[in-house]
């Protein structure tokens, strides 16, 4: 007799009476970089595990537990409406995506099945990922980084191409004096955060010296790697449309995959105006929270790939419905992604479900220990072997938590998964309406 569906439910757990009781976390980090690991816990004796983004507040997430206590986790959707209106766009979206993962991952382990069974169904059984590259001073170093990624597997790269280096260069930059980040702070306006201001507001135009540097850069990066491998191209810095647009033009023949986050992606009708006078395709979106945040971009035509971080996004399902909706518009989804295996492991999930994708972020490929951090059937070893990352078949998420790997990689003040009863309580009426 075959078997059915419903042979693989977990039969110690019983899904309808499943409950939250509780929720922990514990925050891991290493150079610059923190994440938060959220496990919730369950009446059952389940637990499901998510992330907080990449260097955002672990207490996004820790304000959702008095909403969730006592609710069944399996009614994911229900309760991704009930927690969505405390997520925002860029890292305040980190708590209600991390916690959505935690809830996909409890409602797989209790029905048996992967969590991308739960939204639709697997379109491919391993994820293409494709490999981050930070900023070298030259082309050809960085070509030699590049080529060094593809002799590990990675068939999509990435590359910082950006202003930074024309910084002190005589005739590379005109700008009002005090507006670079770093440089002269003689004129610096105390009051502004340079982080923050947003590149219409910045004045920093390329020149044409300028111009011709950074086009010298890629054309190395190009003759030391080839053309056969797609590389996309982020951190130009914050330059206005109109550097944006002349730098596109001049980098045309070197067949970038993609031009990333050239201004912010609050303006559509510049992301509309870059779409139209460029011939390389852009991205933007790894900052937007939810599908409401995507739809004015994909309404307009105003990017060619869709670039969600599932732990901004909403999580698995909402990044599930983006998708779909980019589809609808002929745009493709790549997904960025720094994390830990515990939001990667999330984010291969969303990749597996989802038709017009095209390859997920790596930032961490020359830190030995990441893949540490999680076992898949038991196993603790590379997790993306010759570029891909193979999609789990076990139930929820797939892994399980290797916890003295957590306890070895605590950032200093962190507690290890300790009990958070303060926040089990909120005096609060959440109704958006009257």
């Amino acid at each position: 007799m075959s078997q059915r569906p419903e042979d693989n439910i977990r039969r110690s757990s019983s899904p309808s009476d499943l409950k939250i009781t509780d929720m922990r976390i514990a925050t891991v980090g290493w150079d610059h970089w923190h994440f938060s690991i959220i496990r919730i816990d369950t009446n059952q004796g389940i637990s499901g595990w998510g992330e907080v983004r990449d260097v955002a507040s672990a207490k996004y997430a820790l304000m959702l537990k008095s909403r969730l206590l006592g609710e069944n986790p399996c009614n994911v959707d229900r309760l991704f409406r009930k927690i969505k209106q405390f997520g925002h766009h860029g890292r305040q979206g980190g708590g209600v995506s991390g916690v959505e993962m935690a809830l996909m991952d409890l409602a797989g382990k209790a029905y048996g099945v992967p969590a991308y069974m739960l939204v639709g169904g697997q379109y491919r059984e391993k994820v293409r990922m494709y490999c981050d590259t930070p900023n070298e001073p030259d082309g050809v170093t960085m070509g030699e980084r590049l080529k060094e990624r593809i002799s590990w597997g990675f068939t999509m790269l990435k590359m910082d191409v950006g202003i930074q280096p024309l910084i002190g260069v005589e005739g590379a930059l005109t700008y009002p004096a005090g507006m670079l980040p770093t440089g002269d702070r003689t004129h610096f306006d105390k009051m502004l955060n340079l982080h923050t201001l947003q590149h219409p507001f910045t004045h920093v135009q390329i020149t044409p010296k300028g111009l011709d540097m950074i086009v010298e850069y890629v054309a190395k990066v190009r003759e030391t790697v080839g053309y056969e491998v797609p590389i996309a191209a982020d951190h130009f810095g914050h330059i206005g449309i109109d550097s944006c647009i002349r730098l596109g033009k001049a980098l045309e023949p070197y067949n970038l995959a993609w031009l990333e986050d050239l201004v912010p992606w609050q303006y559509t009708d510049q992301w509309v105006q870059l779409e139209r006078e460029l011939h390389t395709p852009v991205c933007t979106g790894e900052d937007i929270f939810a599908l409401d945040g995507f739809k004015p971009l994909l309404d307009a035509r105003g990017v060619n790939v869709i670039h969600p971080d599932m732990a901004t996004s909403g999580g698995i399902m909402e990044t599930k419905r983006i998708g779909d909706y980019a589809a609808e518009k002929g745009v493709s989804m790549a997904l960025h992604m720094a994390g830990t295996p515990v939001s990667t492991m999330a984010s291969v999930h969303c990749a597996a479900a989802t038709e017009n994708f095209i390859a997920l972020e790596h930032h961490f490929s020359e830190e030995p220990f990441w893949s540490d951090f999680i076992s898949i059937n038991g196993k603790t070893e590379k997790i993306i072997k010759n570029g891909y990352i193979d999609v789990p078949t076990g139930p929820g998420l797939g892994f399980d938590v290797n916890l003295e790997v957590v306890k070895e990689h605590l950032v200093k003040g962190s507690g290890f998964f300790e009990p958070t009863p303060e926040w089990d309580n909120a005096n609060s009426w959440d109704r958006l309406w009257s």
